[in-house]
């Protein structure tokens, strides 16, 4: 689709005639819709939609649909978000030592995969300075300590600021970010080498061996400041068997980390997921 569009999610405590309403909004400003999907969570009373629509044509300048739809959707008590098809988000990837998921973010967002910009890569060690340099990000080597932590993610959001990034990703960063940096920083996307809630925190593998399991599995998930219990985007699993030692694990595990990030990142990048609560709605 080249043409523009623009996308709304929302979600609101249901009631009748919502689909209508907002299909509606859209139709009496000439709009035309490509995509629409809704959900309704029962157990919490919530609706939860998303609607896509062409711009071409639309009654509306983009700066107008914003404020026009706010009217609409406070007595809904409607939350949402609107976003812009030709927008390029900028995405800030944190990383330790592995690049198997760095690498994989780069070559697809090289392929076109995703609409994106990498402009900014951080690390706690130095080993993939040349990685970043080499596909023209910046690469800040930030190291990360107990007594420094405080002072170190101060400096990380400066760059956050710096580099107008909309989206961190955590390519297995293998750092717990505190509550303090969430605050100010909520859009962040984790890959967890698990399929969570089963194993979370360190040494995924080595205790999945231990506990002798049949699948092993990838959780790419919002963080959160608890550890590795945010909202889930992604998750896949892999067979494993008596014959499979922890290299082994690790070595399955890691094609499944590269799939799992890259699938959450373009979900995120295409406004396809909905996040109320500790869940999300991802739509398709």
């Amino acid at each position: 689709m080249t043409s523009p569009t623009a996308t709304l999610l929302v979600s609101c405590p249901d009631q009748r005639g919502l689909v209508a309403k907002l299909a509606n909004f859209i139709y009496s400003h000439n709009g035309n819709i490509i995509h629409a999907d809704h959900h309704t969570d029962f157990a919490a009373g919530l609706f939860l939609s998303r609607l896509e629509w062409q711009l071409e044509g639309f009654n509306f300048a983009r700066e107008e649909i914003a404020p026009a739809f706010a009217e609409m959707a406070e007595p809904l008590q409607a939350t949402w978000e609107l976003h812009f098809s030709d927008a390029v988000p900028h995405i800030a990837i944190w990383v330790s030592r592995q690049d198997h998921c760095l690498l994989d973010l780069i070559w697809r967002q090289r392929a076109k995969e995703f609409s994106a910009e990498i402009p900014l890569i951080v690390s706690n060690h130095k080993n993939l300075k040349d990685v970043a340099e080499q596909f023209g990000a910046n690469f800040y080597h930030i190291p990360m300590t107990k007594e420094n932590k405080l002072e170190q993610e101060a400096k990380q959001l400066e760059l956050l600021r710096q580099y107008k990034i909309d989206l961190l990703v955590l390519a297995k960063y293998m750092q717990i970010v505190t509550a303090d940096f969430i605050a100010h920083f909520p859009r962040i996307i984790n890959i967890h080498h698990s399929f969570l809630p089963a194993f979370p925190g360190a040494n995924p593998y080595e205790r999945a061996y231990e506990r002798g399991v049949k699948i092993i599995g990838a959780t790419a998930h919002y963080a959160t400041p608890e550890l590795d219990a945010g909202p889930i985007i992604e998750q896949d699993v892999v067979r494993v068997s008596h014959r499979d030692e922890v290299g082994d694990l690790i070595r399955k595990g890691k094609d499944l980390e590269r799939v799992v990030l890259a699938r959450a990142v373009r979900l995120h990048l295409q406004n396809r997921v909905l996040v109320y609560g500790n869940k999300t709605v991802v739509f398709g």
